[in-house]
């Protein structure tokens, strides 16, 4: 069942009502007809809806049922993501996107390859932010993920030390027992900010400076995973644990 994002002034009482790409898209491409359902999400909370008419800039969608699904995780995951080379920022940010996540942001750190210029990083979130959409339409979230512009290692830091818990994956001697111990330690309600280092890794100082801050490193398995995949991962294990142990109802 397809799902659309609607903005507070489309809602008119008992009925929403779409302009712009989504009823075009209702309309001419999914070629729908009155009837028809499909999910509305508002205000973090999904709608099944009845297509009840095109208009000439409108598609007028009739609520059915509110309150029709949450596939939102009761914790607030951010991802510190440093900046990856060529399409890899895109890919993540669709994947995280379909486990969960609830920001993202994309770090600038020691060992990057890429250097975004500042008049570019306006126009990379554009494009990032609408891949965290059509993410978010496609696996029915009931809330868009936003992505920042990217910000220094500093910044990031400061950003995630308000937070409940921070986890990061690099060397561990401990191994899985300490990622285990760590992840078992998410609560419904919590925030909780996870770094990835780049290709390069993490610089030895910025491990220390996020571990300041409560930052716990924690192992991903005795491979060495490229940066998209450590994110995906990390964020997998956290909704696994969130998942399995109810803390979505």
């Amino acid at each position: 069942m397809f799902n659309f994002f609607a903005k507070d002034e489309s809602r008119s009482g008992n009925r929403f009502l779409l302009d712009g790409a989504d009823h075009n898209h209702i309309k001419n491409v999914l070629r729908m007809r009155p009837d028809d359902t499909f999910l509305v999400s508002h205000n973090g909370v999904s709608h099944l809806c009845r297509l009840v008419e095109f208009t000439d800039q409108q598609t007028v969608a009739e609520i059915i049922e509110e309150n029709y699904q949450n596939t939102e995780l009761p914790v607030a995951i951010t991802l510190f993501q440093g900046l990856p080379k060529s399409d890899k920022m895109e890919w993540i940010i669709q994947k995280t996107v379909e486990l969960g996540v609830a920001e993202i942001v994309p770090v600038e750190m020691t060992n990057c390859v890429v250097k975004l210029e500042d008049k570019k990083k306006k126009a990379k979130q554009t494009r990032w932010q609408a891949i965290a959409e059509a993410a978010a339409k496609q696996s029915k979230r009931t809330v868009i993920p936003t992505v920042t512009e990217p910000m220094s290692y500093k910044a990031a830091v400061a950003m995630a030390s308000e937070m409940d818990l921070i986890l990061v994956p690099y060397e561990n001697a401990r191994g899985m027992v300490a990622t285990k111990e760590a992840v078992e330690q998410i609560k419904s309600g919590m925030k909780v900010g996870i770094f990835i280092g780049p290709e390069g890794g993490f610089d030895p100082k910025e491990i220390d400076a996020v571990t300041d801050v409560g930052g716990q490193t924690v192992s991903l398995g005795s491979r060495i995973l490229r940066t998209e995949t450590a994110a995906i991962t990390a964020l997998s294990l956290c909704m696994l644990h969130v998942e399995m142990n109810g803390e979505n109802q």
